[in-house]
């Protein structure tokens, strides 16, 4: 496999370290085959049971879906609950991997020239990528099941970073630029709407809705957790995070729990309450990226290493 292309496109100051489409840790200028390599972290993928049945959560004992050195990221559960898929990182190529309970160990789902970033399971159960292509577009596509890329999503939407389906036919994408920005596109139509600005990676499908949440940078650095209507296409704020991190990692649950990481402590809120409250200590786990179950027994973060 190739080493990942010096043209790849980057993440402003607003997204913080690498853990997306191949975005230097400092986020400054363009980023070479032999940085990404040298400054993707070390993180690993660790599951946990999850207790999301009452008012009040409970996560079980953690343990690793990875443990080779080096980066696996970007995980995202199947829309049949069998398993997960996610990024890694082989000598500075990106690829999809994947794990179906009780099939053994991980297994390649891409295996190409190009890199692949942001593994999303699209309405009706495709899964849809961020392809790092050779002319230096950077491009939403769709994959056959056997993991080879069958056509771009969104044939004229360039730069983007990540995204979250609204329905099987509308997605929200995060556009890279200075600053990032939220985009609404209509694969049928191909329109291309704007909704927001200064925003967070972490874009999320909320359960139960045509919505998708995200998170809102203030100018003064404040971030806050909003909607995104699917009918109207405006935004509204929920809550305020409890950190200050822009990247703003969050996830769902089915039961409408919205779930964050502070420092120490994985931390839920829901819609009535005025504050976040802890679901469980994380000790000396570095934690970022979150992903629940669609049934909501399973949480998946990732771990720096």
């Amino acid at each position: 496999m190739s080493r990942v292309r010096s043209w790849i496109l980057v993440v402003g100051v607003l997204v913080g370290a690498v853990g997306g489409c191949a975005e230097p840790q400092d986020g400054r200028g363009p980023a070479t085959a032999d940085s990404i390599a040298a400054t993707a972290p070390g993180t690993d993928v660790v599951g946990a049971p999850l207790d999301a049945s009452g008012d009040t959560l409970r996560m079980g004992r953690p343990t690793p879906v990875t443990t080779r050195p080096g980066y696996d990221n970007q995980p995202a559960f199947l829309t049949d609950g069998s398993g997960l898929v996610w990024t890694a990182i082989h000598d500075g190529q990106a690829d999809v991997y994947r794990k179906i309970e009780d099939e053994g160990g991980p297994a390649p789902v891409t295996d190409t020239p190009e890199s692949e970033f942001s593994p999303t399971p699209r309405p009706g159960g495709a899964l849809t990528l961020v392809r790092v292509e050779a002319d230096g577009r950077q491009r939403l596509w769709r994959y056959r099941a056997d993991g080879t890329p069958d056509a771009p999503v969104l044939p004229d939407a360039d730069s983007v970073g990540y995204h979250a389906w609204l329905d099987s036919s509308r997605v929200a994408l995060f556009v890279l630029g200075a600053p990032p920005t939220l985009h609404v596109a209509n694969v049928k139509s191909g329109t291309d709407t704007v909704v927001a600005r200064r925003i967070g990676r972490s874009l999320q499908s909320v359960p139960g809705r045509a919505d998708v949440s995200f998170v809102q940078v203030g100018p003064d650095s404040s971030v806050a957790i909003h909607r995104l209507d699917g009918a109207s296409l405006t935004t509204r704020r929920l809550t305020e995070a409890p950190t200050n991190a822009p990247t703003g990692d969050h996830a769902w649950t089915p039961g409408g729990h919205l779930l964050m990481t502070t420092e120490d402590s994985l931390v839920a809120w829901r819609r009535g309450r005025a504050d976040w409250r802890p679901v469980a200590a994380l000790d000396t786990m570095d934690v970022s990226r979150l992903a629940v179950s669609p049934s909501g027994d399973r949480l998946a973060m990732v771990v720096a290493e």
